[in-house]
């Protein structure tokens, strides 16, 4: 099947990619699976063996490493202060606001319907519960959860 909506990928060996995704100027590598109705927008990275659950959002600026696990209906965020128009009243446009990165590091997995602010990171192996608001970062090999997300343990 030809699959449509995907413009611009730098797609490495082995990447499967599930039916009515929304791909264009990312990057994804070696043996990752993207789920069905996801959208990665452009300079987002996946990594090498990392799986990305249906219906989440990565939006530009976002880099995810390898062995990384994201559930489903996961949202990152880019913006600190989104605004729809500008104090002259038109409209915002790409020249009207900078890319805030996040970093999801190699082994980390995030729980379904967790929301990642933007400028946060997630270290190696970490782990975001489901429903988590991430609003800082984490440190390696640590549990956090609840809203905002808070450290459960350490691993």
């Amino acid at each position: 099947m030809e699959k449509k909506n995907i413009n611009n990928v730098k797609l490495g060996k082995d990447v499967k990619i599930f039916d009515f995704v929304n791909l264009y100027g990312c990057s994804i590598d070696d043996n990752s699976k993207i789920g069905t109705f996801v959208e990665i927008q452009k300079n987002a990275s996946v990594g090498k063996n990392t799986k990305i659950s249906s219906h989440t959002f990565i939006c530009e600026g976002v880099h995810i490493g390898d062995n990384v696990f994201i559930g489903h209906n996961v949202t990152f965020i880019n913006d600190k202060y989104p605004r729809s128009a500008n104090p002259d009243g038109t409209m915002q446009t790409e020249a009207d606001w900078a890319v805030v990165e996040t970093f999801i590091k190699n082994g980390a997995s995030v729980g379904s319907s967790s929301t990642i602010l933007c400028g946060v990171t997630v270290g190696e192996n970490a782990i975001v519960g489901a429903g988590a608001v991430v609003t800082k970062d984490v440190p390696a090999n640590t549990v956090v959860a609840g809203v905002p997300a808070k450290v459960i343990k350490k691993l």
